[in-house]
């Protein structure tokens, strides 16, 4: 019998209760660090769009980032928050200054809540503001006020300081990556010109907006066969070129600052509009997909009351320039057109190179059409789903409210896909299992990725032929053992995709999956061990002669136990790119002929490890 439902089952929330209960409504996800769109680098996003939307206004050129341990300050030089305000705009909900677009024209923070969501997730949180010689200071823990200091004097300059440590309780042992938090900031100052950023020292500054982010993402893809086109006019911006060695297209678009990675109307758009222009420049009817193969694009577009699919804005949705106004589709298409037709026409060299790509993408595309085609045959054949993949019932949809949670794990030999297979979330998590070594891709044309089962059943379990806007797991985690041949298998895979698929690298879509090396345990608790130093200090916390288990594989961990490494708890370390790494330099390295430079590096960085000691080993 079901329980009564009564007015007693009715509750009413805090604001700060609903958002802890239900952090995924305002932040996407919750994680530890390990992927760019955790919980902990969108509370960043959240205070730094407030001191952008200042900057925007012609308030305050520099905004100082620090991150020390776990904790954030973040101190902006605009107007600051009106005094008598300032509990009000960190702690009610709807409550903020960019509801009266006078004051915040094209803003980013919109509803009131980016603020607050920081407050009620950080299990320290302080806003200072600073105007016209007087300070006002809250203190809050996990939403709750600790501390609300009077309005004082003071000599320091107006603005305002946010300082706030992520809630350990929710996001449990997290940390952050400086890589992520770079890309971040440099995105903030490729979008605003005259803008500066510090970060624990560091200096983040651009002069050439979009055209110097392009050329800072791209050049990993191997040369570009046109200069950039870069061109600006009104609300719109827009960078691109073709690489010659990349696959796909890759894409960085932004709506009032903020970075749209999953698109939106402004994206789709600029894909319209590139293909129509460049169709009537040449009189050719050509393929959508030789025009946009290879294409490195960057767009920024303001708005005026921008309608985001979600509270972390990841995916314009408005259709409209502002209220009552222009088409985003019909504002995008004339400026591109206009500049882009003139510009081609101005740069005869330009224009020849890019009709040369879009020639030589249509011969490849007709070149592939039968290999493909018999791989969908082979796909069918082997029967995907049954046999290689044991899929997830949620799939990376960008509409799904659990998308970002989705995870396939890439895993060798049975024993560890059944252990991973048994233990895993059915839900959100999926397994593909590979049949030995994969081919080592290095140098190898695409059709390798058709002609090859491993590599053609890979790809369309993931779906990513035709480009990541169909990707259907959020997160790729390479499961292999942490012995020699797992390694050699990780370092197949991850050449897999840098060779064929950088642009899914560089999204941070790709992970190693971390495994405990050792487990120790007595009667009372066990202690799951990843490194040498974790083991040494389980042995001193649990007393003398534990029993110690060294794991050799994947296979080895049991499925219940397996639970525990990836459920809340799991540790995944990104597949991280530098900005001066070049994808083809890296493969040449590693995975190329066996040369003396590669030799050299090896016999410089050979560790001979010591044996484990056997005592109270368990098989």
């Amino acid at each position: 019998m079901s329980e009564k439902y009564t007015e007693d089952n009715v509750r009413s929330l805090e604001w700060s209760e609903h958002i802890r209960m239900r952090p995924g409504m305002y932040i996407g996800k919750l994680g530890d660090g390990a992927s760019q769109d955790d919980g902990i680098y969108v509370l960043i996003k959240e205070v730094i769009d407030n001191s952008i939307d200042e900057f925007v206004m012609d308030y305050g050129k520099v905004i100082e980032v620090a991150i020390q341990d776990k904790t954030v300050t973040i101190r902006d030089y605009g107007r600051g928050i009106p005094l008598g305000k300032v509990n009000a705009c960190v702690s009610k909900i709807n409550t903020g200054a960019k509801y009266d677009s006078k004051v915040f024209k094209k803003a980013v923070g919109l509803n009131g809540v980016g603020s607050k969501a920081v407050n009620a997730l950080s299990s320290y949180f302080l806003t200072k503001s600073m105007r016209e010689g007087k300070t006002k200071i809250v203190e809050y823990s996990r939403g709750d006020l600790v501390k609300d200091y009077k309005i004082q004097n003071t000599d320091d300059r107006d603005g305002t300081l946010v300082t706030f440590t992520p809630d350990a309780e929710l996001f449990g042992n997290y940390h952050y990556i400086p890589e992520y938090v770079d890309k971040l900031l440099w995105n903030y100052v490729f979008l605003n010109n005259g803008l500066t950023i510090t970060y624990n020292g560091q200096k983040f500054q651009a002069k050439n907006g979009l055209k110097d982010l392009l050329e800072r993402t791209i050049n990993g893809n191997g040369p570009i066969l046109y200069p950039i086109i870069h061109i600006k006019e009104g609300d719109l911006e827009f960078a691109f070129s073709h690489s010659s060695k990349q696959y796909g297209e890759e894409y960085y678009s932004f709506v009032n600052g903020q970075h749209t990675t999953q698109g939106g109307t402004h994206q789709a758009a600029f894909r319209e509009a590139i293909v129509k222009t460049i169709r009537e420049f040449y009189g050719k009817d050509f393929d959508t997909s030789d025009i946009r193969a290879s294409i490195a694009a960057a767009i920024s577009l303001k708005v005026q009351e921008p309608v985001f699919e979600s509270q972390t804005k990841t995916k314009l949705g408005s259709q409209l320039m502002e209220p009552g106004g222009q088409t985003i589709r019909n504002y995008v298409n004339d400026i591109v057109k206009r500049n882009l037709d003139n510009f081609l026409h101005k740069n005869q060299e330009t224009a020849e190179a890019l009709h040369h790509k879009i020639l030589q993408s249509q011969k490849e595309r007709k070149e592939m059409a039968g290999i493909k085609k018999l791989a969908r045959e082979s796909v069918k054949k082997v029967s995907l789903h049954n046999k290689k993949l044991r899929d997830c019932r949620v799939h990376y949809n960008i509409n799904h409210e659990r998308r970002l949670e989705t995870t396939i794990f890439i895993t060798e030999g049975d024993s560890a896909s059944g252990s991973i297979t048994k233990s895993r979330n059915v839900n959100t998590q999926a397994v593909f299992s590979l049949k030995g070594k994969p081919l080592n891709s290095f140098g190898l044309s695409k059709k390798i990725v058709y002609q090859n089962e491993e590599f053609n059943l890979l790809q369309s379990a993931l779906n990513i032929d035709d480009g990541l806007e169909n990707l259907r797991y959020n997160n790729i985690v390479i499961a292999t053992d942490a012995d020699v041949d797992g390694m050699h298998i990780r370092l197949l895979l991850l050449t897999f995709f840098l060779q064929f698929y950088p642009d899914l690298v560089k999204a941070g879509h790709l992970y190693i999956l971390q495994t405990p090396l050792f487990r120790v345990r007595n009667k009372r608790k066990t202690e799951y061990c990843y490194s040498e130093e974790e083991r040494v200090s389980a042995i001193k916390k649990l007393g003398p002669k534990p029993e110690i288990t060294r794991f050799k594989g994947l296979g080895e961990i049991s499925p219940d136990e397996f639970k525990h490494f990836i459920g809340s708890s799991i540790r995944l370390e990104p597949v991280l790119l530098q900005r001066e790494s070049s994808i083809k330099e890296i493969l040449s390295f590693y995975m190329g002929k066996n040369t003396p430079q590669r030799q050299t590096f090896i016999i410089d960085n050979l560790r001979v490890e010591e044996d484990i000691p056997e005592i109270n080993k368990v098989a």
